[in-house]
């Protein structure tokens, strides 16, 4: 079977990376070829996440891409749409151009994207674009219970598949100690933003000691009484730099959108043997057991949270072999790739 994967964004994001291209080589030996092709390139995500001009002329030619990857659809015996065709497009357009049976693929809160601010100038024609998308698909896959729980009211073959790590990377993730408290996030500017929750109780923590805060993926960085450490994202380096936190954190606003996340935070700090503190908010509940890490809503719980990791030296070694343990035997690409491939190929009947 040939699949077409339709990707919104280039290989920089997350969602290619882990939702699709990490699949190809694992389909193929079952004789399952998946192609991904994007819509918007890295150039546009780096543009994006700087307030660079964005590429317009690299924004025009992917378009076009799409079209003539669209045109080829025939030779596919089905796609995977990640998001949308093109933003800004009505569903009939969309429905008219997608001609081959396909399975939605849901890890983020879509079916709000439209009726965010930003979009209110035409959130009347496009506010059920997603649901669309939903409905007509053949198959969903869905990242967390409440994606899963929104999609089956749209489509009945819905399928949870939660974001995972491919477990032949993570197999040499060593911990790695330091004398002064390492706190670590990793994610990107869009989700930098979530910090803010923590400076409070990280700025308080400082006062009593040396603390680390290593941010990766955000834009920079400051907080009080804490030494932080700024650095880009790498697949090259994230695993390495992951091993080097006392604990990871998710903090997370509870809102559709964050319910929407998939926790894929917290299972990269836990491959890594790495205790975590999340907020307690959509797939941060089911992804993180007690035995595994803490949660934390406010300032105060954050502040307890972190102190108890911090010198809580047997606490914070249970933690993370249970965390190392859970990660591996519930979050890798070996656990997901059958699912996949069982959906791509009762797909074979349409």
């Amino acid at each position: 079977m040939r699949i077409l994967g339709l990707a919104l964004y280039g290989p920089l994001a997350a969602s290619t990376r882990h939702r699709l291209t990490q699949y190809e080589e694992g389909l193929g030996e079952m004789g399952i070829k998946l192609e991904t092709h994007f819509l918007l390139s890295d150039r546009y995500l780096k543009a994006r996440f700087t307030d660079s001009t964005f590429p317009y002329w690299d924004m025009l030619t992917s378009g076009f891409n799409r079209l003539r990857q669209l045109t080829q659809q025939k030779r596919y015996d089905c796609a995977i749409v990640y998001c949308e065709l093109f933003p800004l497009l009505p569903t009939p357009i969309e429905k008219f151009m997608l001609n081959i049976p396909y399975i939605y693929d849901l890890d983020d809160a879509f079916f709000l994207k439209y009726q965010l601010e930003d979009y209110e100038f035409i959130s009347k024609l496009l506010k059920n674009k997603i649901d669309s998308l939903i409905g007509n698909a053949a198959a969903v896959t869905a990242g967390n219970e409440y994606l899963a729980d929104y999609a089956r009211r749209l489509n009945p073959n819905t399928i949870e598949m939660p974001t995972v790590i491919n477990e032949k990377r993570y197999i040499h993730a060593k911990r790695k100690s330091s004398d002064v408290f390492t706190v670590g996030w990793i994610g990107s500017p869009s989700t930098g933003i979530y910090l803010e929750q923590v400076f409070d109780a990280l700025s308080i923590l400082g006062k009593e000691a040396p603390i680390q805060f290593i941010v990766v993926g955000a834009d920079n960085v400051s907080v009080p009484n804490v030494t932080v450490v700024n650095l880009p994202w790498s697949e090259n380096t994230e695993i390495d730099i992951i091993s080097s936190f006392d604990v990871g954190i998710m903090p997370l606003p509870d809102s559709g959108w964050a319910r929407g996340k998939c926790a894929f935070k917290l299972i990269q700090y836990m491959a890594c043997g790495i205790p975590s503190i999340a907020s307690p908010v959509g797939a941060n509940l089911s992804v993180l057991p007690d035995n595994c890490g803490l949660f934390a809503s406010n300032t105060e719980e954050w502040v307890r949270a972190l102190t108890k990791i911090r010198d809580d030296h047997d606490l914070r070694d249970s933690l993370s072999r249970n965390s190392r343990e859970r990660a591996l035997s519930n979050y890798t690409i070996s656990k997901n790739m059958p699912k996949l491939a069982d959906i791509i190929l009762s797909l074979a009947k349409f």
